[in-house]
């Protein structure tokens, strides 16, 4: 691993929804890392009913930005970039906690290698800290919009301890230098919640950076506190962005055969899946997911991607 002489500023970007404990909590495990120098930023995203007050009360040393509006994950990690100074940005879930040396072999990692775009630690679970949820991500089907998590639910016992390439990273924490920002532009906001960062990690590809999965670097994850495991807000989400995927990355032939799959293949498949199993809450929510694409047709906006100036 590179040698760090003169340091470069992390600036570390997170977003708080009506969850001030749970930011708090990832707040105390910042304070014991050995990496410096940092700043941290702190986005409110317009939490309904718990002020962010206390945060900003007990970690004094942190920007707290309030926004007016809550605009989603894309949307307040934008805000953040914005307001950063670093030269590289660790955007990292508030639902998250920290080794205290995870930061070192992440800006090591850029730092060795500018060919490099994006980086993402090795992550397991709070609650089961023994069990990895991401060593890394197969290729995306472009006809299904699916891949596989790599080590997903293994216990770890060293399988995943080397660096390797990944197709994508995940979007609970990565690290990102600025001039990758400069060059593809900030996460599209359209997507408010999920595979915005799987959409931003493939414009970097395409820019041709690789990204890579950080073997010595380790963060803990309590997986779905702001959405729940299984609420029907998250079937929304998922559902909608998985097309709205499809249909900013896919073109030609393969985006032919993706609508005709979706359409007569999971789109019936699923439907009939979320009636049985989660009742009309979540069949509900699937089908204003596909609603809102029959309802944006020919809305150009979906392509767009904001920049960083």
């Amino acid at each position: 691993m590179k040698d760090i002489q003169n340091k470069p500023l992390v600036s570390v970007i997170t977003i708080n929804y009506d969850q001030p404990e749970v930011t708090c909590a990832l707040l105390e495990s910042l304070r014991k890392i050995t990496y410096t120098p940092i700043e941290i930023i702190v986005v409110d995203n317009a939490s309904p009913t718990k002020e962010p007050d206390p945060i900003k009360e007990q970690y004094p040393e942190i920007h707290l930005i309030r926004s007016d509006k809550n605009l989603g994950f894309a949307g307040g990690n934008n805000i953040g970039i914005k307001a950063a100074t670093g030269e590289y940005f660790l955007l990292i879930n508030n639902d998250t906690e920290v080794e205290p040396d995870f930061l070192e072999p992440l800006v090591s990692k850029l730092e060795s290698d500018f060919n490099i775009g994006a980086v993402s630690p090795k992550i397991r679970y709070f609650n089961q800290k023994e069990l990895i949820q991401f060593a890394g991500y197969t290729e995306m089907n472009p006809v299904t919009i699916r891949n596989q998590g790599i080590g997903f639910q293994e216990i770890d016992r060293g399988q995943y301890d080397q660096d390797a390439p990944t197709y994508f990273l995940f979007g609970a924490a990565m690290l990102i230098p600025r001039r990758i920002f400069q060059k593809v532009g900030l996460m599209a906001d359209i997507f408010f919640l999920y595979y915005e960062e799987i959409d931003w990690f493939h414009r970097i590809r395409n820019a041709g950076y690789q990204l890579y999965y950080i073997h010595n670097s380790l963060v803990y994850h309590k997986d779905s506190v702001t959405t729940g495991s299984g609420s029907p807000m998250k079937i929304y989400y998922l559902n909608r962005n998985r097309l709205l995927y499809m249909r900013r990355n896919t073109h030609g032939l393969i985006f032919v055969i993706g609508i005709f799959y979706q359409f007569f293949v999971a789109i019936p498949k699923n439907s009939i899946m979320f009636l049985l199993t989660g009742g009309f809450s979540f069949f509900r929510a699937y089908m204003k997911a596909i609603g809102w694409h029959l309802s944006h047709l020919n809305n150009h906006q979906i392509f767009l991607s904001p920049s960083l100036d």
